[in-house]
């Protein structure tokens, strides 16, 4: 079979779950995150918004998207985007952020102080992202309160946008926030996938790859059927994919190795 092992590895290519150009069935949800930074970091008014999920329903995809189709918008002021999984403490969030703006290591009150003074001082807004946000729960909340609370300090600079699975960390969490009129985040929330949605969207990476379908229609419809019930998760949808190809491609290739050559002995 000519050519198999690289139709085989093209398939697998789009089945990964990396930003596509267009996210299927986010659009409300994109308008809304590209609509927020123009709103705030752009009309430069310090706000948060905290967008929940479950996992693969979009929304690292979702603002990755945005970040990389709004960047000459936002360049003219500061974003840091970080994971909060790669800290190995909630109090590790200050010194990360500190450091970024480019602010010598210092912890405890001391660091705070310095950080919330470089986030009150004159300059271009800092758009400040991040993922996994719920690992910073912590006792008493105290390094979530301060997050939320540094866009409603007098002069703030800083546009906050945090990403969770939880969808209501902020209800459990940061409910002293809610008491000021301003003091809430805005809230978006990425719904599961539907069967209907995880089908198109693997419809759609494959439709990348040319020649005949790897997988047939009614393999898709049976993973986005399965998954849908379950999680709804399309980085799910795709990686059960991807191993179907490649439980196929191992297939062929021990087929491939057993047949004889031709005119061999």
């Amino acid at each position: 079979l000519p050519g198999a092992g690289t139709c085989y590895q093209q398939v697998k290519r789009v089945l990964h779950a990396a930003v596509p150009d267009r996210l299927h069935a986010r659009e409300k949800e994109t308008s809304i995150i590209r609509q927020f930074l123009r709103e705030h970091v752009c009309g430069r008014r310090p706000g948060s918004l905290y967008v929940s999920g479950a996992p693969g329903t979009g929304k690292t995809a979702c603002l990755s998207r945005v970040l990389l189709d709004c960047k000459d918008e936002l360049a003219g002021s500061k974003t840091i985007v970080l994971n909060c999984m790669s800290l190995s403490s909630p109090q590790g969030i200050f010194p990360a952020v500190g450091q970024q703006l480019g602010l010598l290591a210092a912890t405890g009150r001391e660091g705070l102080r310095r950080l919330e003074a470089k986030l009150t001082a004159q300059g271009p807004m800092v758009l400040l992202v991040l993922d996994e946000l719920d690992q910073l729960e912590s006792k008493g909340q105290d390094v979530l309160y301060t997050l939320f609370e540094w866009p409603q300090l007098p002069s703030s600079r800083l546009v906050l946008v945090g990403l969770a699975n939880a969808l209501d960390l902020t209800d459990r969490s940061l409910a002293r926030l809610g008491a000021r009129p301003t003091g809430s985040p805005q809230l978006l929330h990425f719904p599961p996938y539907t069967r209907e949605q995880l089908t198109t969207i693997l419809q759609e990476r494959l439709g990348q790859v040319d020649g005949d379908p790897v997988l047939d229609a009614a393999a898709l419809q049976f993973c986005a059927r399965k998954v849908s019930a379950v999680s709804g998760d399309a980085r799910k949808a795709l990686d059960v994919c991807r191993r179907a190809v490649e439980v196929v491609e191992l297939e062929v290739r021990s087929q491939t190795l057993l047949k004889p050559l031709p005119g061999g002995e």
